[in-house]
């Protein structure tokens, strides 16, 4: 004879997320509505959800539901050891400079390694903790690529 079993012992496990990087153009309008409203609230544009949700046109409730699915790709990078490549000039000074763009942009240095500068240029490799990053990741990757001194940088790995 078959018993019912306990719904709490036959509990099924949920899959675990599976995520993609999609370009913004193609998500559906609701999802760019409930990242606007998270930045506002980060910000400190909003600061009450009800009050960001309403000026982006959406429902407290729409927030709710998908603001544990939608993420900034930088917002992706928070929180990870990132390591940069980085081809300098070879000038005096130029590494402090670029060591004080990843200060500022509140990035923790775990590890520089330099090559003997070779026609002109060095390869510096930069490891960070960016946890504490105060701009998107493409946003110091900006700032390092315009500092003086630098001819390439990249992120190799994070």
């Amino acid at each position: 004879m078959n018993q019912p079993q306990n719904p709490m012992k036959t509990a099924e496990k949920l899959p675990d997320p599976k995520f993609y990087l999609v370009e913004a153009a193609a998500l559906p309008e609701v999802f760019l509505k409930v990242a606007e409203v998270k930045r506002m609230l980060l910000t400190g544009e909003a600061e009450k959800v009800s009050d960001a949700a309403r000026r982006v046109g959406i429902s407290r409730s729409a927030f709710y539901k998908y603001k544990e699915s939608i993420f900034p790709f930088h917002n992706m990078m928070a929180g990870r050891i990132i390591t940069f490549q980085v081809l300098l000039q070879d000038t005096a000074g130029l590494l402090s400079g670029l060591l004080q763009v990843f200060s500022d942009a509140g990035a923790n240095i775990l590890t520089i390694n330099q090559t003997i500068p070779t026609g002109g240029v060095a390869s510096v490799t930069i490891t960070a903790e960016t946890i504490e990053l105060v701009c998107p990741l493409d946003e110091l990757l900006n700032r390092i690529s315009h500092q003086s001194g630098v001819c390439k940088a990249e992120i190799m790995a994070g």
